[in-house]
Parts: structure tokens; C-alpha cells; sequence
């Protein structure tokens, strides 16, 4: 299992050069990922590329970009941008974002959420193959593009799926998921389950399965835990969020933490790495005097080549 940590989901309390510190640190203390949100401040995938000039190994990711609002061809043509400034280590992940944001916030239509999505990975999985798009449908007519970026090869894209149907469409067309707000049980018995179906079904690889959760190294568990159910209570909101909750059978985001002592924290991540998580992205929770630099070092001792 590789180890990574989530940055940039506080948005502009970080410059530009506190961003791409946070990364270059989360490199230095060992960790295979860094994920860096896209919400309305620095876009990601442009973050991500200056990130990968200033650093030497570590995997880079978007957790994630909104598909709506860009174009599948203009949006390949930035992510493979950025795999070229950091060659084979950057992965593209792509969501629906959520009808707030889509419909009510930006004005587009978010009806047909699964056919919006197919139609979208049709044009930009050959893309970002090195091949052409030509595809007619309903949303999307792409003829003939092709798009030439040396040192980009070997880019993935993942999905922010967490329906049945989002799950079926990922396991066909695109290489794995990145999720949020996904208990162990639901990760176990739902995610990993029908997502690895579709892609045998499909005779495509195993699936890269991501998986996000709020985490801290701390005595003090239950304090801890009422402070990320204060931060995080929008999550508990959100539709899509919502119905993963509830699968689980958990009041809000605060009960999918991952809170305690070194030996809970271990434990906790091979569970879900027995489940099938192959990338761990923790979203370290700062609840406490030294709790974000305290996590993340222990993180990085949990990425060892034998993880």
C-alpha cells in the first residue's frame, strides 16, 4: 500500500509557496503520494506541475478536478502537461463535483450525471493514451484530436466514484477511484467489490483504489473527534457523501476518523488495505498542538518499500 497525505483542502490559508512546501515537506518525510484538492482557489493540476519541478520522487495527485467546467480535451491537454514536468508520477483524478457546485453555483446542468461521465472518459482516455479521439454523443463530438506532449506517457486517471453506476463506468473505462467519506465496511463490501467486478468483466487490470480519510496521531481521541465533526460537517451534507455514510451506518464524518495512538492508526490502515485500498491519502487533522507534524511522521515510517 502506498502512503500519501491530502493538501490544500484549506484553500488560501496557504500561498502558492506554502502549498508547494507542505508538498516538498510531505516528500521529505517519507511519504509516496501528496493530493492536492481542487476547490475554488490554486487549480490543482497547474499546482501539481510546480510541485513536480521542486520535487524528486514523490507521486502527484488531483483529489479532484471538476469535469463540468472543462472541456475532456482541454483537460488532457493540461494533465499531460504536468505528467511532462513530472515525468510518470502524476495521476489524474476527475469527479463530478456535486450539484451545489454544478447546477446551482456554476449554472450547468447536473441531470445526467453516468452519461455525462462515459461520454467524458470516451474522449479522454485515448487522449491521454497518446492516441486520437474521435467520438459522437450526446454531449461531446470530438474528430480527429491528438495531442503531442513529450514525456508525458504512463498518465492514470481516476475517478471520484461511489455509486453503483459511477463504479460500473470506472472499472470499464478508466484505471481506478479516489474516494472521501468511504467507512471500511462500505469500502470493503461496496467500492472495492463492484469496482473490481467491472474491470474484470471488462478485461482491464486491477483497479487503483484511493482512499481518503480524516486522520490524527493523539491521547485524546474523543476531543479530537468532536472537532472534526465541527470541521467536516458539510461532508455529512453532500448527497454523495451522504448515501456512503449511511451505507456504513455512521452519523457523520467524524466517525470514519481515524483517531488514536500509533498501534490503532497501524491497524486501522491494514484494514484497509486488506479491503483492497491501494493508496492510503490521509487528510492529516491538525487537532491538537503538534498533531499535523506528529502524523505525518508516522505516516512516513508506514511507507517503507515493504508497505
Amino acid at each position: 500500500m502506498r502512503i500519501g497525505t491530502m493538501i490544500g483542502a484549506d484553500g488560501t490559508s496557504n500561498d502558492l509557496d506554502g502549498v508547494i512546501g507542505k508538498a516538498k515537506h510531505a516528500e521529505a518525510a517519507g511519504l509516496d503520494n501528496v493530493w492536492l484538492a481542487n476547490i475554488f482557489s490554486f487549480d490543482a493540476i497547474s499546482t501539481l506541475a510546480l510541485i513536480g519541478r521542486e520535487t524528486q520522487r514523490i507521486g502527484l495527485g488531483t483529489a479532484v478536478t471538476p469535469t463540468y467546467p472543462r472541456h475532456p480535451t482541454a483537460i488532457a491537454q493540461q494533465a499531460l502537461t504536468t505528467q511532462a514536468a513530472a515525468p510518470g508520477r502524476f495521476t489524474l483524478g476527475i469527479g463530478l463535483s456535486h450539484k451545489l457546485v454544478i447546477e446551482d453555483m456554476l449554472g450547468l446542468s447536473y441531470e445526467r450525471r453516468a452519461a455525462h461521465m462515459r461520454e467524458y472518459l470516451e474522449v479522454l482516455m485515448p487522449l491521454v493514451r497518446g492516441e486520437t479521439a474521435n467520438y459522437d454523443g450526446e454531449e461531446y463530438r470530438v474528430h480527429g484530436v491528438a495531442l503531442d506532449i513529450p514525456g508525458s506517457e504512463g498518465l492514470k486517471v481516476v475517478l471520484a466514484a461511489l455509486g453503483p453506476a459511477m463504479l460500473k463506468i470506472t472499472g470499464e473505462l478508466a484505471d481506478g477511484t479516489n474516494t472521501w467519506m468511504v467507512g471500511p465496511k462500505t469500502m470493503d463490501t461496496h467500492i472495492v467489490k463492484r469496482l473490481t467486478a467491472a474491470a474484470d468483466a471488462a478485461g482491464r487490470p486491477a483497479p487503483q483504489v484511493v482512499g481518503g480519510y480524516p486522520i490524527a496521531l493523539t491521547t485524546k481521541p474523543d476531543e479530537a473527534r468532536t472537532e472534526i465533526a465541527k470541521n467536516l460537517v458539510i461532508y455529512g451534507q453532500l448527497p454523495s457523501y451522504r448515501a456512503m455514510l449511511d451505507r456504513e451506518g455512521v452519523a457523520g464524518p467524524a466517525d470514519i476518523a481515524i483517531l488514536g495512538d500509533e498501534n490503532l492508526l497501524r491497524g486501522e490502515i491494514k484494514r484497509l488495505e486488506d479491503a483492497g485500498v491501494t493508496d492510503f491519502n490521509a487528510a492529516i487533522m491538525n487537532v491538537e498542538d503538534g498533531a499535523y507534524e506528529r502524523t505525518l511522521e508516522f505516516l512516513g515510517s508506514m511507507s517503507a518499500p515493504s508497505s
